[in-house]
């Protein structure tokens, strides 16, 4: 079965501890402080690769975690900064925060790159914490925890042209015989499971991808049978082309056919209406088709061109292939997102939202004050506790973010529990 949609976890490696290390100095009798700092964790990032059609292979591994930084060293020897972690995804990959629903990158071109998760900074080491007053602290930093969430990647087939209509049109056909592709083809609805993608080139050597996309039945835009699945893949092509089963032989009426086609589009996203349309009468082999057709004409009006065509007999398909490539010089690009100026320059896109000092306080049941939130509790996974000089920076830290002042005026008195992630603390005024 063909994955276009899976949610998968990326974490960003941690960065590496900071060292609280000395070096003995004459005049110096505590020694002088020597600790290198830890290296960054590597990123996860995301990196086009046209081979790949599917993301079939994110089924079976759905967990990826860049490495940490190593360890800071004893004279002032810094830690090796992580090596990145690579990860291919095929053209036509959007990535999404699932928590946020902001699409974080659009990857569409061959080697276009986009961080997903960056890695944590590493932590200090204590000779950057040396000061006239203190020349050798007892204090580093531990490494930042890598950056780490939930994202859906979804995948949209990247096509010049879309071939567009209800089940059993011949839209499979109809991309068989003007290209190399081998879509399976039969007589029952919903055929297209695959968007199949072919090259397809005119006999003057213009050539352009087209994309047989899954069947569209009315109510498709609601979730209806492969719905937004279908309506997902169309969402690129720069020309959309309309066939049409112009014999009747499914017992549905051409005209009316088109029509919920149309509608179904409008209702999705009003920008597919904005792509040009060619209209493809199919299966003009058949008997009542030629009638057929002149009903069809005189309903939609004399200004909108009709290409009669058969698929099997290869009837008419020069002349459609011919128009195709005339439209697709002039029709405009339709991206899936508008990248500023400065984002449409380079091919790393990282769209997260800074980290912002914030936290909130809530209450347990035992009347404990729990403490929550991104900031504090980075700070609070960088502290070294086991040394006197980390904790009292960290309580220096709480006091600059304003949590002292907010958990007093939530009520918080001497002596009272304070819980942040697994681990308590006494408020002390």
């Amino acid at each position: 079965m063909f994955v276009d949609h899976v949610k998968i976890y990326v974490k960003g490696g941690d960065g590496g501890d900071g060292m609280v290390g000395f070096r003995r100095e004459k005049y110096v009798p505590m020694g002088g402080p020597a600790g290198g700092d830890g290296g960054n964790g590597g990123d996860v990032v995301f990196v086009v690769d046209e081979g790949l059609r599917t993301l079939m292979d994110f089924r079976y591994k759905r967990n990826f975690k860049a490495t940490r930084g190593e360890h800071g060293m004893s004279k002032n020897m810094h830690g090796a900064n992580a090596d990145d972690l690579f990860v291919k995804v095929p053209p036509g990959t959007v990535v999404t925060d699932e928590e946020t629903g902001v699409v974080i990158a659009d990857l569409v071109e061959h080697g276009q790159k986009a961080i997903i998760a960056r890695g944590g900074r590493g932590g200090r080491g204590n000779s950057r914490f040396a000061t006239p007053a203190n020349p050798a602290p007892e204090l580093s930093e531990k490494g930042e925890p890598g950056f780490e969430l939930n994202v859906i990647l979804e995948l949209k087939v990247l096509a010049d042209v879309g071939l567009v209509g209800f089940p059993s049109v011949g839209k499979s056909t109809l991309l068989s015989v003007v290209s190399a592709a081998k879509p399976k083809i039969a007589e029952y609805h919903f055929t297209t499971i695959v968007p199949n993608l072919g090259m397809v080139e005119t006999e003057d050597h213009r050539s352009f991808a087209m994309a047989d996309l899954p069947g569209l039945i009315e109510g498709a835009s609601e979730g209806v049978g492969l719905g937004h699945q279908f309506l997902r893949h169309i969402e690129r092509t720069r020309v959309i082309v309309h066939v049409i089963d112009m014999s009747g032989m499914e017992g549905r009426d051409p005209y009316e056919d088109y029509l919920t086609i149309n509608e179904e589009l409008k209702q999705y996203n009003l920008r597919l209406t904005e792509r040009p349309q060619i209209i493809v009468a199919n299966k003009m082999d058949m008997p009542d088709a030629e009638e057929n057709l002149k009903a069809f004409k005189e309903k939609v009006g004399p200004d909108l061109k009709v290409f009669p065509i058969s698929a099997i007999s290869r009837q008419g398909l020069q002349e459609l292939l011919f128009a195709v490539a005339d439209l697709l010089e002039v029709a405009p690009e339709f991206p899936l997102e508008h990248l500023t100026e400065e984002e449409s320059e380079t091919s790393v896109m990282y769209k997260h939202e800074s980290t912002k000092e914030n936290f909130e306080i809530s209450r347990d049941d035992d009347g404990a004050f729990v403490l929550s939130g991104g900031s504090v509790e980075r700070l609070f996974k960088m502290t070294d506790f086991s040394r006197e000089d980390s904790i009292r920076r960290f309580a220096r830290q709480l006091r600059g973010m304003g949590i002292d002042d907010a958990l007093r005026e939530r009520g918080a008195k001497d002596g009272d529990t304070v819980r942040l992630l697994q681990f308590e603390f006494e408020f002390i005024e």
